[in-house]
């Protein structure tokens, strides 16, 4: 099947349309399907009835003249008067009680009720015609010859039970509009319908059981009958078994493929569900437990679509890899040692410009430069692991791995610098760089923590940070981070003088792009 048929079709054929074409286009649809399939289903069996009572059934000929006025003038009547008054009259009194629909108006629990319950009520109206047929036409038939009853009797019987069972499952088809619009406003009524069980049980007994209990009576029958020879049973059952099988086919494939169309229209939005198209929604049509399962499928994306959203605005908040990191592995606090390189970005002035500008201002710009951050610190393999006020602190080989993270880190950090004058221009920032060891993990209490990174790496690029704020080109890096960088980036840097920053007792070597401004002495 194709996948994307449910899409084109999501009440399972194109005769039934589509839930969003307007109210009066579904009642003409519905309308006119339900009313063309009931008319088509008893012409058809009026006419395997006439067939099998004139030549397969065996009993007195109905074809002799004294039968003249019943076959082409009582009978006639009475079919077109079943035909029009009862089916096209009935469909459209049964359409009315589903006025909601045409009015656009959500159902109340009656209407829901009065929809899901339809095809049964129009199956009822289709037994109650055939059995006013058996009560009328039997003792019409008596009155000329009373050896006819047995052979009118069972005739339409059998062809009156069969045909019903199709008009049952041709109304469910023709319905399936209503019973979508039923069951998008709630669950399913507590309707004891026997559900799949009942519908193929059914099918099996009008289109099996029914058929083969024909075939047993007129063999009984005839064994009983002085009247009825060896051609006539031989006909009789040729006939019947024909009927039987092509009817009980028919009316077991009907019945499969209304089994089979919601479990189509749901392997199809799980193949959407994969592709990642989390919005897909089956429209739930069917009234038995196949409807639950379309409802089930659909909670079941809404599920998905939240926890997707969930998933993302978590990762949004503590960074892509520390969302997929902590989604696969077993929380705990503590860390682990890890080659990391450091990055810490800080804002030049934003006193002044808290002071300068209104807060809505200040808020946007700070977020078009810190737009410019994130941008390059995921292009390089990196993640923000916190916003500070005006600052950030970028992490590069934790918590994923990452192959010359101090390499990718100094060039997210030139990226940074050369990107800002041109696409926040009001922005100034200051950067600094640093690559070591540090402990990367969990930290916090059990009830409330965050990933984070603590060690020299870390202070060691905030003091960087600062004192970048004081040179030209506002970016250092240290000579340890340039050292551990791959030559393609390290060769983009030069060393300068070793100073002591402050908090710190070791002196460090600083680094600066080759492209930056020259300084003379930093101390």
């Amino acid at each position: 099947m194709d996948p994307r048929r449910p899409v084109d079709t999501p009440l399972g054929s194109r005769l039934l349309g589509t839930p969003s074409e307007t109210p009066r286009i579904r009642r003409i649809r519905v309308q006119t399907l339900l009313t063309t399939s009931l008319l088509g289903a008893n012409l058809v069996g009026a006419t395997v009835v006439a067939v099998l009572v004139t030549f397969v059934v065996p009993g007195p000929e109905l074809l002799e003249p004294k039968f003249r006025f019943l076959n082409f003038v009582f009978v006639p009547v009475y079919l077109a008067v079943a035909l029009i008054v009862g089916t096209i009259m009935g469909t459209t009194r049964a359409l009315h009680s589903l006025q909601w629909i045409v009015q656009d108006r959500p159902p109340t629990e009656a209407d829901r009720l009065t929809a899901l319950t339809m095809p049964w009520r129009l199956t009822r109206m289709q037994i109650g015609q055939w059995t006013i047929a058996l009560l009328l036409l039997t003792p019409a038939y008596a009155l000329v010859d009373p050896e006819t009853v047995p052979k009118i009797a069972f005739t339409i019987a059998f062809g009156g039970i069969t045909i019903c069972a199709f008009s049952h499952l041709f109304s469910e088809f023709a319905l399936r509009p209503a019973s979508a619009r039923a069951l998008e406003t709630g669950g399913r009524p507590n309707v004891r319908l026997g559900g799949v069980v009942g519908r193929t049980l059914l099918a099996w007994i009008l289109g099996t059981g029914v058929p083969v209990a024909g075939l047993m009576i007129v063999a009984a029958y005839s064994l009983t009958s002085r009247d009825t020879t060896l051609p006539q049973l031989v006909i009789a059952v040729l006939g019947l078994g024909a009927i039987t099988l092509f009817f009980g086919l028919l009316l077991i494939l009907l019945n499969a493929r209304a089994t089979v169309a919601p479990i189509r229209s749901v392997k199809s939005g799980m193949s959407r569900i994969e592709e990642g198209i989390l919005d897909t929604r089956v429209v739930v049509y069917d009234g038995t437990e196949l409807g639950e399962l379309q409802s089930g499928f659909n909670r079941m994306a809404d599920g998905l679509r939240e926890r997707e959203r969930i998933r993302d605005l978590f990762g949004r908040h503590v960074g892509q890899d520390v969302a997929e990191a902590a989604l696969v592995a077993p929380l705990r606090l503590g860390g682990e040692e890890r080659d990391v390189a450091i990055f810490f970005v800080d804002l030049v002035g934003s006193t002044e410009l808290a002071a300068t500008r209104p807060p809505g201002e200040v808020v946007d710009l700070l977020n078009r430069f810190f737009e410019v951050v994130v941008d390059e610190v995921d292009r390089h393999g990196g993640f923000v692991n916190k916003f500070e006020g005006d600052a950030a602190l970028a992490i590069f080989g934790a918590p994923r791995d990452l192959p010359d993270a101090a390499g990718h880190a100094l060039a997210a950090a030139r990226a940074i610098r050369r990107r800002l004058p041109i696409e926040v221009p009001e922005c100034h920032a200051a950067i600094g760089v640093a690559a070591g060891t540090a402990v990367a993990g969990n930290v916090g209490a059990r009830e409330r923590f965050e990933y984070t990174v603590i060690g020299d790496p870390v202070n060691e690029a905030a003091r960087l940070s600062e004192l970048a704020k004081s040179i030209p080109g506002a970016l250092i890096a240290s000579d340890r981070a340039v050292a551990a960088a791959d030559p393609w980036e390290s060769r983009l840097w030069m060393l300068g003088d070793a100073v002591t920053l402050r908090g710190r007792v070791v002196p460090t070597r600083l680094a600066m792009p080759v492209d930056a401004p020259a300084v003379e002495s930093i101390g």
